[in-house]
């Protein structure tokens, strides 16, 4: 498929600069952008997704909309499936190396981003590439080649792998392989740009020196901002419950936006939405001068990420149930029913809610019961160790807080 590159360089930093942290070195963007339009050769840009997880959520998205931008002035994305990396497991942040995930469960998560990538992503103008595809043939000669061209002193620079070291904590060897084999996919590749949230700039440095060592012209690195979770604190993660899954239900999304906080809104507004800047001052400024609720700024935001990941219909009316179920107190019209397939029908309550995802642990579900913030059939359970029985001739209405309704009906195993 032929694309025209956009023909203005200013045009093209000042969309690649929106949200970004850094870019090192911006004055080799400016070259390679002039260079590509001169020659109309689009860039290669890539960014890395290991699939330690089955779903993609809004801090990825953060990320891919960046790649949809630079696809948006001409360019070519390249979504890396991490499927060899994903089994080493990257040691970014981590004060112990990360549980080894086998082929299959590495597959299983690869094939569900494949699925959902394609909703902020052109697909026709997107590769898509694994790097098992050069990493799994290397001979055991090439990887010592590779690990070659990296010293143990520099990677101890590395702010997690220092603080291990002092700590006296184990440092494994295949963790020291990460970065190294993250800068041969952009080798491999050939890349002229490399996407990462702030946690990856060691990562994505070694890509640039690794592209040296292999006579290729160093890529230029972009860092974006880790999109903070719902609690406005940690990071968003599906592992600590604060998240929004991009394949959640416009219902489940939306409510789940509204409840962030009101100061919180603005970081989505920046990193999430298509508004202008100018736009987004505008109702900034409405806010603060009172002429705004800071609610109907909210509601247009969730409207806005809906749309984006399923329609503006189902954005609509997404906001309608909100307002009949938040404002008027009052259950779903539509609630999703799943069945209990178990061999009896007696189960702790705990870990029903962890099963269906409504808590996104065992000791979450018994806090949030021991807070008063589960209901079934409407009354509330304060009981974390409670088990409760599912009929099977009737659905039963779990509700956790004021956003989460599932109707559930118990199924007999064989």
């Amino acid at each position: 498929m032929s694309v025209r590159l956009h023909p203005d360089v200013d045009a093209h930093l000042s969309a690649i600069r929106r949200g970004a942290m850094e870019i090192v070195q911006e004055n080799e963007l400016r070259d390679r952008v002039a260079r590509s339009i001169a020659e109309g050769r689009p860039l290669r840009v890539k960014a890395g997704f290991d699939p330690t997880a089955p779903d993609l959520h809004l801090g990825h998205a953060v990320l891919i909309r960046k790649l949809r931008q630079f696809q948006d002035l001409g360019h070519t994305v390249i979504f890396l499936i991490g499927d060899f990396t994903g089994m080493i497991g990257d040691p970014t942040g981590r004060s112990e190396a990360r549980k080894a995930l086998s082929r299959d469960e590495v597959a299983a998560n690869a094939r569900t981003y494949q699925e959902q990538f394609g909703k902020l992503l052109i697909r026709d103008r997107t590769e898509i590439r694994f790097n098992s595809e050069w990493m799994s043939g290397m001979a055991p000669e090439d990887l010592v080649r590779l690990a070659s061209h990296y010293t143990v002193a520099r990677i101890l620079e590395r702010d997690d792998f220092e603080k291990r070291h002092r700590g006296g904590l184990p440092i494994h060897i295949h963790e020291f392989l990460y970065p190294l084999i993250q800068g041969y996919d952009s080798v491999a590749l050939r890349a002229d740009v490399e996407l990462g949230g702030t946690d990856q700039k060691f990562n994505l440095l070694v890509g640039r020196e690794i592209q040296r060592a292999y006579g290729q012209p160093p890529q230029v690195v972009l860092t974006m901002p880790l999109l903070e979770g719902l609690d406005g604190k940690e990071k968003m993660s599906k592992s600590t419950g604060n998240y929004v899954g991009i394949t959640e239900n416009p219902g489940g999304m939306f409510g789940k936006l509204m409840s962030i906080s009101d100061d919180l809104m603005w970081r989505y507004y920046e990193l999430l939405s298509g508004k202008s800047e100018a736009e987004i001052g505008e109702y900034r400024e409405g806010v603060r001068t009172g002429a705004l609720h800071p609610m109907r700024a909210k509601e247009q935001l969730a409207s806005e990420i809906v749309g984006q990941f399923h329609t503006a219909g189902a954005a609509v009316e997404a906001r309608k149930e909100f307002e009949r179920v938040h404002k008027e107190r009052k259950t779903p019209s539509k609630v999703e029913e799943r069945l209990l397939k178990r061999s009896d029908d007696v189960i702790p309550l705990a870990e029903l809610l962890e099963l269906f995802e409504m808590a996104s642990s065992r000791s979450e579900a018994r806090r949030l019961i021991s807070q008063g913030a589960v209901k079934i059939d409407g009354v509330v359970q304060r009981d974390p160790m409670a088990r409760i029985t599912i009929p099977g001739d009737r659905p039963t209405l779990l509700q956790v807080g004021r956003r989460q309704f599932l109707n559930v009906r118990y199924s007999p195993t064989d």
